[in-house]
């Protein structure tokens, strides 16, 4: 085992993707079926995939390790949700039949599909159901999330009602993302087992997984859903330099790829014009937000001059234009303006001449401002800490950059161990799926355990959140979210630079099904969201 892999062990860190818990309206159950056509010519079966990530998993046990991009990529093809969202960005029973809410959003009975078994022949009942609930109730990772659960209660061998301390209007769409993922209760009983050799009820099964290097899988010939999946295997490559795993595209090592990077997008949408290759680009309200994100509980950044002073001395066009091959858009918030939920207006304009003014008020009083950026040391990020950096001194600041790997900036960012870092976050299509992580309830004092990570209290801020997610009317959400919105703007815990539209997956022509299939009840999936993340059951390849 290696030093890095030892590291990402002794770390309960929680991931940027796992910040994604997705809400939306009620909707409801169906039959399961597969969808035999897709573009370009009716889906073929057989087949192998190899699929290039950036990085590896810090396990695959959904009770007990960080869920990144990359681990919901690889887990996902083994482990199933309850829910799924859909292409309108609504939640959709999947593991579960139906969700029926009562007691006004308090309490929903979830029924659940009869007939499916996880791949070691263990049935999925209530009883599992719950086991993996109260598990997730119980994890130090995913507790906050489901802070409103008081109580599950089986009602028969296919049904489980949750009982809530508050209204939870898109309760169920929280089940689609890893507090919704069920393992067997043999893996909750073995969890250091089900980090490295997962089980599930998915369309494929684990074979092999070598650290920092791959994860295979193979069609699980047992699947519910009947005709799925096509692939037969699905290889996943590690290949953490980005030019590296270009390269390999290319020269036919992948058959597929994940990035994030500007100049794979210019390269491989010109030769995807071509014919050569083909490229999906995350899109809408699935898009991440790219920010700087500010610990307000740590001078100088707890005064709000400084937090200003910072958010007029950054030039977001500079960002996109030099780092972004110009292929983005400015943000102003944690919602893009595909989103219903976006309103403009109130976010500080670049204005260099105002941000040192800030400083020399601040500094007159207090003295120098001094803070240190946190970045991970890959190239794309150390730019982006670069480019802050020479930005914030020109305004008057002292600006060091420390470097960090992952599993050490997001525990720093846990713990209130820094003053600002870069981030990306913000993927969920309901702003309900931020809940925790702006709410005044989760901003624990320095050094404790916060999932409120900029430790921001603002009883305003709260309240809109409350407002929002307690509501079943679309029109006093909005209202609530607008709010929210606004004190983001005025209280500023991130510094918003733009919407990541570079995120994108890059196939061999071949790779067919990647960005259309259908989810049980017979609707549309999602494609891709995130950075970015997709399923593998309906992918196929042409012959």
């Amino acid at each position: 085992m290696t030093t890095r892999r030892r590291l990402r062990r002794a770390i309960p860190a929680l991931s940027l993707t796992t910040c994604a818990i997705l809400l939306a309206a009620c909707s409801g159950g169906g039959s399961g079926s597969s969808n035999p056509t897709a573009p370009g010519g009716k889906a073929v079966p057989g087949g192998r995939l190899i699929y290039g990530l950036a990085a590896d998993a810090d396990g695959f046990n959904p009770n007990k390790d960080s869920f990144a991009a990359q681990t919901y990529a690889m887990a996902g093809t083994v482990i199933e949700a309850l829910t799924a969202i859909d292409a309108s960005g609504n939640w959709r029973p999947n593991l579960a039949e139906s969700f029926k809410p009562a007691e006004k959003y308090t309490q929903w009975t979830i029924k659940i599909r009869k007939g499916i078994t996880f791949s070691t022949g263990e049935p999925l009942d209530a009883e599992v159901v719950k086991a993996n609930l109260d598990a997730q109730k119980a994890s130090p990772l995913t507790a906050a999330v489901l802070a409103p659960l008081r109580g599950i209660e089986v009602l028969d061998p296919h049904t489980v009602q949750v009982h809530l301390t508050t209204p939870w209007v898109g309760f169920p769409a929280t089940l689609a993302a890893q507090v919704g993922m069920i393992i067997p209760k043999s893996s909750l009983a073995d969890p250091a087992k089900a980090s490295r050799q997962p089980v599930g009820t998915g369309p494929f099964v684990f074979r092999s997984y070598t650290p920092d290097n791959r994860f295979v899988v193979a069609k699980n010939p047992k699947y519910w859903r009947k005709g799925l999946p096509y692939l037969d295997q699905i290889e996943f490559r590690i290949l953490p330099d980005n030019q590296t795993r270009a390269q390999t595209l290319e020269a036919g090592g992948l058959t597929a790829m994940a990035t994030l990077r500007d100049t794979d997008i210019v390269k491989f949408g010109k030769l995807a014009d071509q014919g050569g290759y083909r490229m999906y680009r995350v899109a809408g309200m699935s898009v991440p937000e790219f920010a700087f994100m500010l610990n307000t509980a740590v001078a100088p950044l707890d005064d709000l001059r400084v937090r200003r002073a910072l958010a007029h001395a950054t030039d977001r066009q500079a960002f996109i234009k030099t780092l972004r091959s110009g292929l983005t858009k400015a943000a102003d918030g944690p919602w893009s303006p595909d989103s219903k939920w976006y309103v403009p207006g109130g976010y500080p304009a670049y204005d260099l001449n105002q941000a040192k003014a800030l400083v020399g008020e601040y500094e007159g009083e207090k003295g120098p401002i001094r803070i240190e950026l946190l970045s991970v040391p890959d190239p794309t990020s150390m730019q982006n800490a670069e480019l802050a950096q020479d930005m914030w001194r020109k305004a008057g600041m002292d600006v060091t950059i420390r470097q960090a790997d992952q599993p050490d900036l997001i525990q720093r960012a846990l713990t209130g161990n820094f003053s600002a870092t870069n981030w990306t976050q913000f993927i969920a299509p309901d702003p309900d799926g931020e809940y925790s992580w702006l709410h005044s309830r989760f901003a624990a004092p320095v050094g404790g355990l916060s999932i409120n990570m900029p430790r921001l209290k603002d009883p305003q801020l709260s309240a809109a959140l409350d407002a929002g997610r307690g509501n079943p009317d679309e029109a006093a959400r909005k209202r609530a979210y607008a709010t929210v919105q606004q004190r983001l703007r005025d209280q500023l815990p991130f510094l918003w630079i733009d919407h990541l539209t570079t995120s994108a997956v890059i196939t061999k022509p071949q790779v067919r099904g990647l960005d259309q299939y259908t989810l049980p009840d017979g609707s549309m999936g999602k494609a891709l969201s995130g950075t970015p993340t997709h399923r593998f059951d309906q992918i196929w390849i042409s012959r």
